[in-house]
């Protein structure tokens, strides 16, 4: 079923306060509707992530994708605002997570919610739907080939940040991974280092590699775009939340 949608600018309340721009679609219907928290990727807030929201609104789910970059300037296009971030080595982890908590207080605030609320992330979005998955409560986390949750970036990587596999004990929800067999950040076996640890923990969590498919499958304005993987990620990331973001 593809339902009437709402989309546009809204504004949500970050860390510590900050009023960050985002971008939101919504069904028309009365619902009631679960939530998704869309985390872009390093090349920030652009057209195409706002597409990834609107598809979510279309397929049932209330939407919003934070502009994580909005503090790199007002009335700034979001490519300066992304190299002005990348400049700094991405975003703090701490900032993210309360961006994130925001972003979900913003979806659980809507008249038609259901009160359930899922994160997924692509690039350096899937490191961070991760580490928000074991820093808030959230119903379901999906990572799009987030890397460096297992090993930190190399030196020549503009990206600061550290591994967080030592937090996989705090995961507060099911885990849907997808990932690209040629990738390299993540590697496949970086994936599996960490759903070993994810069965040891006994965490709930589902990986899929897909074959032929590196980093960024599911990223159709990129020549990474690869259409099979990309397709049945669809359909896994839609069954996923489905099970977990439903009443």
């Amino acid at each position: 079923m593809t339902h009437a949608i709402w989309a546009g600018t809204v504004a949500v309340t970050g860390h510590e306060g900050a009023e960050l721009e985002a971008y939101a679609a919504r069904p028309l219907d009365s619902g009631p509707h679960g939530g998704v928290v869309v985390i872009h990727h390093m090349p920030g807030y652009d057209e195409a992530t706002k597409e990834i929201v609107r598809k979510f609104a279309a397929h049932g789910y209330a939407a919003v994708c934070p502009n994580l970059y909005s503090r790199e300037g007002a009335g700034v296009s979001p490519d300066d605002q992304a190299a002005a971030a990348r400049a700094k080595g991405g975003v703090p982890d701490e900032q993210l997570v309360g961006d994130v908590a925001g972003a979900a207080d913003y979806l659980k605030g809507l008249e038609h919610a259901n009160g359930k609320v899922g994160v997924i992330g692509y690039c350096s979005g899937g490191r961070q739907t991760f580490l928000a998955a074991c820093s808030l409560q959230v119903d379901a986390a999906v990572d799009c080939y987030g890397a460096f949750v297992v090993t930190p970036p190399p030196a020549e990587f503009a990206l600061q940040a550290a591994p967080l596999i030592s937090k996989a004990g705090d995961l507060s929800c099911p885990l849907l991974g997808l990932f690209g067999a040629d990738d390299t950040h993540p590697s496949p076996e970086e994936v599996g280092v960490l759903s070993a640890e994810l069965d040891k923990l006994g965490k709930e969590h589902e990986f899929h590699i897909f074959p032929d498919a590196g980093h960024g499958f599911f990223a159709t304005d990129r020549s990474s775009y690869r259409p099979a993987a990309a397709v049945e990620g669809w359909k896994k990331v839609f069954g996923f939340f489905g099970r977990h973001l439903t009443v």
